[in-house]
């Protein structure tokens, strides 16, 4: 899976032993631009499923708008064009009967700053299965359970689900905005720097959290901190100028890096 131009002298890398799983995405030749600015070039990769990926990379290399591009979020910004091929369960995203909304329920996101609605814990997580057309209250009440506790915080809400998710703190708003997302049954999970706001106890529970939710859902998370990539992440990405310069396992790409900027950022020299 190795990508990129300057190669470190190295010895022969040792073998893989251990097996790829179905791909989830397969992204060839991705190229953006937000008007005459090209802000993706050429990237190829392939996302397995029930997996965590990481994408790094130092502040406007690419990864939100990579990241935005997966469920075509990126779309909302005037003047975006793309060329090249990004293939999801085996669908072109791009091709023209392709409904957005339909590819957004299958690939949910949880931003940087948690974004509840103002409305009660309940009715944020229930919110997605009435558009959806779900209108009965005890299956409502299973799902928003179900979905509380897939998010490990139905034993923080469970006597307040009437009250305004605005009064939860930080880290349990972030765990809410999953949960809602949860809601729906996605089959992909995109965070982009979901921990950046949060405190570190709040930030060890939500990376709990994603180690718990890839046995059912693949994670594709931007995060600015490496030594989170490497606790959490079973694939890396380093990005840089809107290029993939290196895509593989992540202890490969954290202890035998094959190319100087990605060594570079890893180890500090940049970034």
């Amino acid at each position: 899976m190795n990508i990129g131009m300057k190669q470190k002298e190295q010895t022969a890398p040792e073998p893989a032993t251990d097996k790829l799983g179905d791909s989830v995405y397969t992204i060839n030749d991705l190229n953006l631009w937000y008007g005459g600015t090209q802000a993706l070039r050429n990237i190829t990769m392939t996302i397995e499923e029930n997996s965590v990926t990481s994408i790094i990379g130092p502040s406007g290399c690419g990864k939100s708008t990579f990241l935005k591009t997966l469920n075509r979020m990126v779309e909302m910004v005037d003047g975006v064009k793309t060329s090249g091929n990004v293939h999801y369960r085996g669908r072109d995203i791009f091709e023209p009967t392709y409904p957005a909304e339909e590819l957004r329920t299958n690939v949910g996101m949880v931003f940087q700053k948690p974004n509840p609605f103002p409305k009660s814990i309940f009715e944020n997580v229930a919110y997605g299965p009435r558009i959806h057309g779900i209108k009965d209250k005890k299956q409502l009440q299973e799902i928003v359970t179900r979905s509380l506790k897939q998010a490990a915080l139905w034993d923080e809400v469970k006597d307040r689900l009437t009250e305004n998710a605005f009064g939860l703190s930080g880290g349990q708003q972030q765990r809410l905005c999953i949960a809602r997302s949860l809601a729906v049954e996605p089959d992909v999970l995109l965070m982009d720097e979901p921990t950046s706001a949060l405190d570190p106890k709040s930030t060890m529970k939500l990376e709990e959290l994603v180690q718990e939710l890839k046995s059912s859902y693949t994670i594709i998370i931007v995060t600015h901190n490496m030594q989170q990539a490497a606790r959490i992440a079973d694939n890396t990405a380093f990005f840089l100028n809107g290029d993939l310069i290196e895509f593989d396992r992540t202890n490969k790409i954290f202890s035998n890096p094959a190319n100087n900027e990605t060594d570079d950022y890893i180890t500090g020299r940049f970034g």
